[in-house]
Order: structure tokens, then C-alpha cells, then sequence
């Protein structure tokens, strides 16, 4: 099962205690945290070691910014390389939580004051850089919540409240989407009908053809498979291969039946994410087999005629990979 990757963001020699608690305090919540000095961040040879701790917030699910008195190692520009990963977290809308040491917290406010007075000196920082930054930080559009700490406790009792809040959110909102969900499916079928009324009452003659191209436009399989497989625009085929053609232009793969990700009488795709996976029941069609392998469904069967009553979502489900 998939896990929230929770990224510690800080300068290390003089956090290296609070790092080691807070990681103590995600695994305890049976999250996975991303800790440099840890060794959970893949390095390559092609581009610069900062680089690929940015790309490693690219692919968590949270980033804690914890600020202390030492500025780091420089990055490219003006910033330290763990100021960069929180510009970064909050570039690509990441969930962010950022603590500032209470010493350097309090004593922003002198900085504030003197801060076009040359020569003045800083106690609780090593660089009036840490305050530029600061600055920077409170001046953030958005994910720019700041809280102080004294010590470790102080941020993982925040950290507890907020998941939990985070989920009970979560929860709130799943429910909503299950209530929207039912009007949507109840608009589509009345669409339906109204459709068929007024085409029958215009038309008395090929009624039959009418109601069927009619039930295929409506059909609840789009909407399911827009849905599960996060597709953006109107899905629509009336054949396996012409459902298989629009996976592939997406990008989608699809898993060889011999993958321990593969499940029997449905064809799997695995999404763009590399993580969330689509499976098509084969029930969902009239299955043909080709003349040459009866093991292999002919791209030729046609999509089954359901209407929103008879229809089971569970025709279409998503899924993720298992984990190795």
C-alpha cells in the first residue's frame, strides 16, 4: 500500500537532533520519510548532487521546512540548497509545513528594524541571509503557515494535530465526492431519457437503432473510465481496440499478463504517475477471439449495452502497484 513520503528539509549539523527526531516521529506514523543524511536520496552523475534533492520533492507527498540559525550550503543563486526545496515544495503546490527556531523567530524582528543598517550583527544566525529568506517566507502567496519551535516535541505535537486533521478533512471530502458522484450519474440517465423522448416522439420509425446509439453515447463505462484513469476530456468507443488505441495515446501501459500486477478477465494499464493503475473487465464487452489464438481477444468485440441501473462500477476499477 502506498504511503504518504514525508521530506525533512533543513540545514543538518545544527538540526541533526531535531532531523532525528521528527524522522522518528513519521515512521512511528507509518509514513516514510526523505532524509538526505539517510541515504534516501538517489544521486546520478549528469547534473548537480542540489539538483536531484529537488527532484526528490517533486515526488513526496509533504515537505517539513525546519529553519534554524546556519544558512547552509549555497545552491546557484542567493539561496541555500534547503531554501530551494522549500521554494520548490511550494512552487509545485505541495502540502508544507515550515517551523522557525524561536531565537531566530524573535530575534527576525531586530533584523526587520536594522536591516538597511550595515555591519549590524546577528547573534542567533550565522548570515543575515537566514533573515532574507525568512522574509521571503512570510511573503509567499501561498503554503507560507510559519510556526516556532524550541525543540523537537514542539513540532511533532503540531505535526499530530494537522495529519489528523488533514485526514478527518479527507474523509469529509471523500463523502462529498460520493454524494456528487450519485447527482452525476442521476443527470446522465435523465439526459437519457430525455433524449430518447424526444427522439421518439419526432421519429416513430428505426426506433431501435435510435435507442441503442443513444444508450452507446450515454454509455456509464466513460465516465467510469474518465474518472479512475484521471482523464481530463470525454472518453468514447464502441470496440476493445479502439479503447486500447486511446490507452496507448494517453501514454498508459499496459501490463503483460504474466506481471504480478496483472489480474485475471481484466486488461490492467498502469497510468502516467507509474504508481495508479486502470483494469477494464472483460465482461464489459462482447468478447471475440481471434481466428488464429482463442487465448487472444479479438480487438473487434464490441462494448455491451448497459444502461446506468444495470451497470457495476466495478467493471472499471483502479488500483495501485505492488510495492517491491
Amino acid at each position: 500500500m502506498a504511503k504518504p513520503r514525508i521530506f525533512v528539509s533543513s540545514t543538518y549539523y545544527d538540526l541533526k537532533h531535531v532531523r532525528s527526531d521528527i524522522e522518528r516521529f513519521i515512521l512511528e506514523q507509518g509514513y516514510d520519510p526523505i532524509l538526505n543524511e539517510r541515504g534516501h536520496i538517489a544521486y546520478g552523475s549528469r547534473e548537480k548532487l542540489e539538483e536531484y534533492c529537488y527532484k526528490e520533492v517533486s515526488q513526496c507527498d509533504i515537505l517539513v521546512s525546519i529553519i534554524g540559525g546556519r544558512f547552509g550550503s549555497s545552491s546557484t543563486d542567493e539561496f541555500s540548497i534547503s531554501n530551494r526545496e522549500l521554494l520548490e515544495a511550494s512552487r509545485l503546490g505541495k502540502q508544507i509545513y515550515i517551523f522557525i527556531d524561536a531565537a531566530v523567530a524573535s530575534e527576525y524582528r531586530t533584523y526587520q528594524a536594522n536591516k538597511d543598517i550595515p555591519g549590524v550583527k546577528y547573534p542567533a544566525v550565522d548570515d543575515p541571509k537566514v533573515y532574507d529568506f525568512i522574509e521571503k517566507v512570510y511573503n509567499m502567496p501561498k503554503n507560507n503557515t510559519v510556526h516556532t519551535f524550541s525543540c523537537a516535541a514542539d513540532i511533532t505535537i503540531y505535526l499530530k494535530e494537522q495529519w489528523a486533521g488533514l485526514f478527518q478533512r479527507l474523509l469529509g471530502d471523500e463523502s462529498k465526492k460520493s454524494e456528487v458522484d450519485i447527482i452525476q450519474q442521476l443527470t446522465e440517465t435523465s439526459d437519457t431519457l430525455n433524449q430518447l423522448v424526444a427522439f421518439l416522439v419526432a421519429e416513430k420509425q428505426d426506433s431501435q437503432v435510435a435507442i441503442s446509439q443513444i444508450l452507446t453515447i450515454n454509455h456509464p463505462i466513460f465516465h467510469e473510465i474518465e474518472r479512475k484513469a484521471d482523464i481530463p476530456f470525454r472518453v468514447f468507443f464502441e470496440t476493445l481496440g479502439e479503447m486500447i488505441n486511446i490507452f496507448d495515446r494517453l501514454g498508459y501501459k499496459l501490463i503483460p499478463k504474466s506481471d504480478f500486477d496483472a489480474k485475471d478477465g481484466y486488461a490492467s494499464w498502469v497510468l502516467s504517475d507509474d504508481i495508479n493503475i486502470v483494469r477494464i473487465s472483460k465482461e464489459a464487452f462482447h468478447v471475440e477471439y481471434s481466428d488464429d489464438d482463442e487465448k487472444n481477444i479479438s480487438y473487434s468485440s464490441k462494448l455491451k449495452m448497459f444502461t446506468s441501473s444495470d451497470w457495476s462500477p466495478e467493471l472499471v476499477e483502479k488500483d495501485t502497484k505492488i510495492p517491491f
